[in-house]
């Protein structure tokens, strides 16, 4: 009598996300699933030690624990980034790393249209002085029209060009810098039908009102927002950010805030999440911060635990996972 050993699928940590659905089809196509319930790194290798599959949350993988797992060939992830995990260590080891491409384009560009209007037009200001006795009160700066502003885009990949989409009618211009973009005929006619001018950094620096980030953190981005970047925007700007949260010196950009170099940020992320009491971005009426929220939607609730699980999957059945963000050797 022979017997088989399932494929081994753990999840690590899940306490904002309903793993249900992936853990129905993880079974489905035959996989053991555990859910550890953890961002240690020392509980995730005793309770994955034999995965064939990690499906993190928020958790940081690191070059130890996938060493510490012998059997692992995925790392698949429901983000679409994937700076936490250690890239090279994974491709070294074989393991594929995927991310969940496109799942919520249109939700994070939305989430950055709706929180950049309410830094623009001072909501947080106006909603605290919305009482009788601070009724008439005024903001120190009045808010700009939006149709005599530019709207500055740094990252024209899916959620940045969408975001160009919903706001172009807003602006009086829109310029965009990417230097991963390729520059081909038919990225230049998409660019032109969206209303975006394409140029360099220091000229969407110099001249967004408004500045939105949708870039990846690498080494080469983190703090690329720094004090020296923020003096170069002009005065009484605003910055978005819907990406990743250590693009941003938050240190120098609270000192933009406090001299009046920019006028208001809208932020979904910040480097450490959930932040310290004493974060220089909690408390401010300039700042329009949400919780890592952008992503979320009834439709992208599901989608985000489908295309993790399906990710795994596929790889067992095809040898190739839907989303790789590497090529393993």
């Amino acid at each position: 009598m022979t017997t088989t050993t399932r494929p081994v699928a753990v999840y690590t940590d899940v306490e904002d996300t309903d793993p249900a659905i992936g853990i129905e089809l993880l079974e489905a196509a035959g996989f053991e699933v555990r859910v550890l319930g953890t961002r240690d790194s020392a509980e995730i290798i005793a309770g994955a030690h034999d995965a064939t599959v990690l499906l993190p949350g928020y958790a940081s993988v690191t070059r130890e624990m996938i060493e510490a797992m012998p059997q692992l060939r995925i790392v698949a992830l429901m983000s679409m980034g994937f700076d936490y995990v250690d890239l090279e260590a994974a491709t070294e080891h074989g393991v594929w790393v995927t991310n969940v491409p496109g799942a919520a384009t249109e939700e994070v560009a939305t989430h950055a249209l709706a929180i950049l209007l309410a830094a623009t037009r001072q909501l947080g200001f106006y909603q605290a002085s919305a009482k009788p006795d601070t009724w008439n009160d005024r903001a120190l700066t009045a808010p700009p029209r939006l149709s005599e502003t530019t709207l500055g885009i740094i990252g024209l990949g899916k959620i940045g060009r969408e975001l160009v989409r919903l706001a172009r009618p807003l602006f009086g211009e829109v310029v965009g810098y990417d230097p991963m973009l390729p520059d081909t005929p038919e990225i230049q006619a998409d660019l032109e039908a969206l209303g975006v001018r394409r140029t360099d950094l220091a000229e969407v620096r110099r001249t967004a009102h408004v500045l939105s980030l949708h870039l990846p953190l690498t080494p080469e981005t983190e703090h690329m927002i720094d004090a020296a970047f923020l003096a170069e925007m002009p005065s009484g700007s605003v910055l978005v950010n819907v990406s990743r949260g250590a693009l941003i010196d938050h240190h120098a950009l609270a000192a933009a805030l406090d001299s009046g170099q920019l006028s208001a940020a809208a932020l979904d992320v910040l480097e450490t999440e959930p932040p310290a009491a004493d974060h220089p971005m909690l408390g401010r009426d300039d700042v329009v911060l949400t919780p890592h929220i952008a992503y979320f939607s009834a439709r992208t609730e599901i989608e985000y635990v489908r295309i993790q699980a399906q990710n795994g999957i596929t790889l067992l059945e095809t040898g190739t996972p839907d989303s790789p963000v590497n090529r393993p050797a």
